[in-house]
């Protein structure tokens, strides 16, 4: 486990405690919920990198591969 500091503004600090947003489970249930939403954001953008002829079936396979590996990997960290 990793301890963390952050200096927020009070008001938001006020709010969000109020909301109950500052427990450690709903910070890491935050971050989850943003780091699998850069993980899309990124996986979209590869995908307009990549030149519609240079989409092969190879190409498209190695993507999904690479989908399915971040996954596992996701649910090991999570499962452990």
């Amino acid at each position: 486990m990793t301890t963390i500091q952050i200096t927020l503004p009070d008001e938001l600090t006020l709010e969000a405690r109020e909301a109950g947003l500052l427990t450690p489970e709903a910070i890491e249930q935050m971050l989850r919920e943003r780091l699998r939403k850069h993980a899309g954001e990124e996986l979209r953008a590869m995908w307009g990198r990549i030149p519609a002829e240079e989409l092969t079936p190879e190409v498209e396979q190695d993507i999904a591969g690479a989908v399915k590996a971040a996954r596992a990997q996701r649910r090991n960290r999570t499962s452990a």
